[in-house]
């Protein structure tokens, strides 16, 4: 992927990846580059690769039923077996099954765009046979990481990575008016392709209703309830509807970190967007930051998902949480790894902030805490 003519590296290496008899799975929204990113390992290899596009119908009927003789034709020779969009493949798990015990010497590579759609297939069948890799809208660290000047380059850019996001396409548009286009017609005709597709969902029309009102939301708690009363349906219906936008890379949830301490709030739950563009163009926002009244939530979304993006890429494994009590005292971030608690304040302006009272009374010896703003934000995401 290209930025102004320079080419931004993807953290994950497809060669690197690759073992014989194993299947590597890429998951990840739509749109974030992950054909792009097996494009380019076909072009660069020197292996011999049948690709194949699980949309096309006759991918479809070459690899729907699991049977070594029937499979072979459609590989031959090759030594990788490539198939972007593996999800839209009928009984995918049990072919990919057959295909990595009959063709040991054969590796495999599969993208997929929902994880309900494709885990559901592969799960079970591949235990023991593949690895998992995901690919996010581009990171900040992806972005900055061979920049010469990065604090320079980030403060230059954040407002437009805090209106317009972080996929491909936004960031290499020509102008705010093409990254504005891109991302209503992503909403519009891709991100809910796949829930539509594979589940049984009557219409968009809900989908786009609970995402609005997620947008407005953000870092706010929130009531499956309240949800509910808003959109004129039962709260078990808004729990399945955000469970898929979930499976489908479209938000992501924060639980309540408690120890069963009888002031932590529970309950309720946190959700973000993976994508702040995304976020801004569900509610067709796309104004410039001195003039918006939700810059803070922008930042807090962009900072806790830009984390996410590097702990992932980095393999710093971590439980995310957010952190209230019934006093209102509360941490934007948790992560619980190693041992330890690690609470995060963000905070757009710099300013002195106290840790709360109540999470130095209850963790103060085994807790970390700190305030990240514009000025630390990259060490935070270990720039």
């Amino acid at each position: 992927m290209y930025n102004n003519g320079v080419l931004i590296k993807r953290y994950l290496n497809v060669a690197d990846e690759l073992k014989p008899g194993k299947t590597l799975v890429i998951l990840g929204p739509r749109r974030v580059g992950k054909t792009t990113l097996l494009d380019n390992f076909l072009k660069q290899t020197k292996l011999q690769v049948a690709f194949y596009r699980g949309d096309e119908i006759s991918t479809q009927h070459a690899f729907e039923v699991a049977d070594s003789r029937t499979l072979e034709p459609a590989i031959g020779s090759a030594a990788v077996l490539a198939i972007d969009e593996a999800q839209a493949i009928p009984n995918i798990g049990q072919t990919l099954k057959i295909i990595n015990d009959s063709m040991p010497h054969l590796s495999v590579l599969i993208t997929g765009s929902s994880s309900f759609a494709l885990a559901g297939q592969i799960g079970e069948p591949l235990t023991g046979r593949k690895t998992s890799r995901y690919l996010y809208p581009i990171a900040l660290t992806e972005l900055l990481k061979h920049e010469v000047t990065p604090a320079k380059v980030f403060e230059q850019k954040l407002p437009s990575f805090l209106t317009y996001g972080m996929y491909p396409n936004a960031i290499t548009a020509q102008n705010n008016g093409d990254r504005a286009e891109f991302l209503r017609e992503l909403v519009d005709s891709y991100l809910l392709r796949d829930i539509l597709t594979y589940q049984e969902v009557k219409g968009s029309r809900l989908l786009l209703q609970l995402l609005v009102l997620l947008a407005y939301q953000v870092s706010n708690e929130v009531s499956l309830t309240e949800l509910g009363t808003t959109l004129n349906v039962d709260k078990n219906t808004v729990a399945r509807y955000l469970d898929l936008l979930e499976k489908s890379y479209i938000i992501f949830r924060l639980g309540g970190f408690s120890r069963n301490l009888r002031s932590e709030v529970t309950k309720t739950a946190k959700y973000y967007f993976y994508d702040v563009g995304v976020r801004n163009a569900v509610i067709n926002n796309f104004n410039p930051l001195d003039i918006r009244d939700d810059v803070g939530k922008l930042w807090e979304n962009f900072l806790i998902v830009e984390r996410l993006k590097m702990r992932t890429y980095t393999d710093l494994y971590a439980n995310q949480y957010f952190w209230r009590t019934w006093k209102q005292q509360e941490i934007d971030l948790v992560e619980e790894r190693s041992g330890k608690l690690y609470g995060y304040e963000i905070k757009w302006k710099e300013k002195a902030v106290k840790p709360p009272s109540e999470w130095v009374e209850a963790y103060g010896n085994e807790a970390d805490w700190q305030v990240v703003n514009q000025s630390n934000a990259l060490k935070f995401l270990n720039l």
